[in-house]
């Protein structure tokens, strides 16, 4: 029963953290769907990771693409991630 107890305090913070483990990830994500990031703002922020003119033309692709969307769609798709997100901890315990 001790052991029971201390593997949920353990578990427990973990569960509170419950995300994608990757903050890098989450945020990329985040600014991804949200409508009030910019084409030229998603660019800067992915700099790092897009440095061809080829790559930056394909990440304004990909935020255009979400910018097209309806605020419905884009409600849902984050509702999805989180869904996901969280179904890796709960496969993990």
């Amino acid at each position: 029963m001790k052991l029971l107890r201390v593997l949920v305090l353990v578990a427990l913070p973990l569960y509170c953290f419950a995300g994608s483990g990757c903050l890098l990830l989450e945020e990329v994500v985040n600014k991804t769907i949200s409508p009030e990031v910019s084409i030229s703002e998603y660019q800067n922020f992915l700099q790092d990771f897009a440095q061809t003119p080829e790559e930056k033309e394909a990440l304004a692709e990909l935020k255009q693409c979400y910018l097209n969307q309806s605020n419905e769609t884009l409600h849902n798709f984050a509702q999805m991630m989180q869904i996901m997100y969280s179904s890796v901890w709960c496969a993990i315990f």
